[in-house]
C-alpha cells in the first residue's frame, strides 16, 4: 500500500510542476471542448487562418500537437463548421480554414454550453451548489 501511496503522491508532484510551469493542464480536453476551442480560434479571423497559426493560438490556451490539431480540423470540416481552401504563400500553397454559417452556430451552442458547464462546477467548488 505504501508503494502505491508514493506513487500517487509522485505524480501529484509532477503534476504540480508542470502546471506552475503553465505547460498541463490537469484535466483532460475532450473532443466537444477541442471542436469549440478551434472554432473560437479560427473565428478570430474572418478571412480564416492556416493550421500553424491555429496551432500556436490553440496553445496559448491547452497544450496540443499538430498530430492532434489536423483530425479535429479534418472533422470540423467534415461537419461542414468550417470551410477550406489554399493560398499561396512564399511560392508554396498554404491550407486556410474559415468559420461556415453552421460552424458560427455550433459555436455559439458551444459558448452557451461552456457557460453553463463551468458555472456549474464554480458553483460546487464555491459552496454555491450543494450535492
Amino acid at each position: 500500500m505504501d508503494r502505491v501511496y508514493d506513487d500517487v503522491e509522485d505524480a501529484s508532484s509532477k503534476c504540480e510542476k508542470r502546471q506552475k510551469r503553465g505547460d498541463w493542464m490537469v484535466f483532460n480536453t475532450g473532443a466537444a471542448l477541442l471542436d469549440a476551442i478551434v472554432l473560437a480560434v479560427v473565428s478570430m479571423e474572418p478571412e480564416g487562418t492556416y493550421g500553424y497559426k491555429i496551432t500556436q493560438e490553440v496553445r496559448q490556451v491547452i497544450e496540443l500537437s499538430e498530430s492532434t490539431l489536423y483530425p479535429v480540423l479534418r472533422r470540423l470540416q467534415k461537419d461542414e463548421c468550417l470551410e477550406v481552401y489554399d493560398m499561396e504563400c512564399a511560392g508554396r500553397n498554404r491550407r486556410y480554414y474559415k468559420v461556415t454559417s453552421r460552424g458560427w452556430a455550433q459555436l455559439r451552442l458551444y459558448e452557451s454550453e461552456w457557460r453553463k458547464y463551468a458555472d456549474k462546477v464554480t458553483g460546487l467548488f464555491e459552496g454555491r451548489i450543494v450535492v
